[in-house]
């Protein structure tokens, strides 16, 4: 279930929410550090982070869920936020370079279907980059911010459902090991709770940042070879056909 748009604004609008947003897009620019002349998608919450692309991106647009609620995006100039169902995108297929999703997947009912979803609008070759709360962190188990609402995901989870949905993993990136609280010394970007988290717990991170790729073609399961022979294997010998060796021709009736 999601959470409103408006509680999501105002989170973001708190010191918390900044220092957040700090942290993060600092991971995700580590990412992405060069943009230039790709179409862009954000999806779930994302336009926090979505800003420092516009520049620097052919064009950015926002997408949030009908079960969110949308805001109006950006606050200066023609509106490039839409409200939508997250699995019917209004885009064609491959129609965007990248997508940054954050606050979406752990709120949908269905996030296999959202990422097939997203597959299908990506271009060959783009893009994908994920935030999620870390079930094995402390952001998850505490309502203090948004991460600790949804579904939260291991490696292993994430790994699996990326695949399942046509997606490569090539980078892991974790984020938020400072506490999740409101005292200010705690929770400063640069305070040595972060530093310390990243170097010796950094499985118990807040947030996992993952990026993958679109992989065009899915493998086929591999049979095992009694079941190929088996498909040779005729159950029935045709009337008028002379029954070859290691086979018996089909009883006659009598008289």
């Amino acid at each position: 279930m999601y959470l409103d748009v408006i509680d999501l604004r105002d989170f973001y609008a708190e010191e918390l929410g900044a220092t957040v947003r700090q942290i993060l897009l600092d991971r995700i620019r580590g990412a992405w550090p060069n943009v230039r002349g790709d179409r862009l998608l954000g999806l779930g919450y994302a336009t926090p982070y979505l800003g420092a692309f516009r520049e620097e991106a052919e064009r950015t647009i926002a997408f949030m869920p009908a079960a969110q609620g949308v805001v109006n995006w950006p606050g200066d100039g023609p509106s490039a936020a839409a409200l939508v169902v997250d699995d019917m995108l209004p885009l064609p297929d491959a129609a965007v370079d990248r997508v940054l999703v954050v606050h979406a997947l752990e709120m949908a009912n269905d996030p296999r279907e959202v990422l097939r979803e997203v597959w299908r609008v990506l271009s060959p070759g783009g893009r994908l980059l994920i935030v999620v709360p870390n079930r094995r962190g402390l952001w998850a188990r505490v309502d203090s911010s948004p991460f600790g609402y949804g579904r939260p995901f291991s490696r292993t989870q994430l790994t699996a459902l990326l695949r399942e949905s046509l997606f490569s993993p090539v980078a892991w990136r974790e984020a938020l090991h400072m506490l999740p609280v409101k005292r200010r010394r705690v929770r400063r970007p640069s305070s040595p709770w972060e530093r310390i988290g990243a170097r010796f717990w950094p499985a118990f991170a807040g947030v996992i940042i993952v990026e993958a790729t679109k992989q065009l073609y899915q493998g086929l399961p591999v049979r095992k070879p009694a079941q190929v022979r088996a498909s040779f294997r005729p159950s029935l010998i045709p009337a008028g056909v002379r029954p070859t060796a290691g086979r018996s021709a089909p009883e006659q009736p009598a008289g």
